[in-house]
């Protein structure tokens, strides 16, 4: 395994929930010898305690493995603010309005930053009464094509999921729409302001 949970780890979100060895390792049911082994390198915790003890110092088990707590100094959950993690292997698509850490198909995601549209993925966004028509002139074969399409307000997201073979267009109520992100599956995510 290249990345598990190391000593320096452990001690340091222990140290932050101020909490001794000892009170640690009543927590989930071991010795104080195990977490000082632990921290000193000596040993690692079975797999079988790093949940427990993942919950004992307040994070997630992901978060414990990648050895960083994420928190989201965002609490009011800006929506201008969202994140678009793609799953290379399913293709699953996760949004998130603030720092998360996401996992899919045995892989942590990263988010997909999005570049401004270009030649070959510029979007076209008609105004039909209360509505954006939204379309792209791009392939939509099995092997190239767009994922989805989604516009962005500063209260919500519609999303519009899209399928080889079938139609690079969506329809989106205006509702404060300030962008559209489309993400194709070779070329990644773009962003068009409105």
């Amino acid at each position: 395994m290249n990345k598990y949970v190391t000593g320096a780890v452990i001690k340091r979100l222990r140290e932050n929930k101020k909490l001794t060895q000892e009170q640690l390792a009543n927590k989930i049911f071991v010795t104080a010898k195990a977490v000082s082994k632990w921290e000193t390198g000596a040993g690692f915790p079975d797999i079988s305690l790093l949940e427990p003890l993942a919950g004992a110092l307040g994070i997630s088990v992901i978060e414990l493995l990648n050895g960083e707590d994420i928190r989201n100094n965002n609490r009011s959950a800006n929506i201008k603010r969202i994140k678009f993690y793609v799953c290379p292997v399913c293709g699953n698509v996760v949004l998130a309005s603030g720092e998360a850490v996401i996992s899919c198909c045995g892989i942590n995601l990263v988010p997909s930053e999005a570049e401004s549209e270009d030649e070959e993925h510029a979007l076209s966004a008609e105004s039909v009464e209360d509505e954006y028509f939204v379309s792209l002139s791009h392939p939509m074969t099995k092997e190239h094509y767009i994922s989805f399409i989604c516009a962005v307000s500063d209260d919500g997201v519609q999303y519009k999921k899209l399928y080889p073979e079938s139609g690079s267009e969506a329809r989106f109520k205006k509702n404060r729409v300030k962008f559209i992100y489309y993400y194709c599956n070779r070329h990644g995510l773009f962003v068009k302001v409105l």
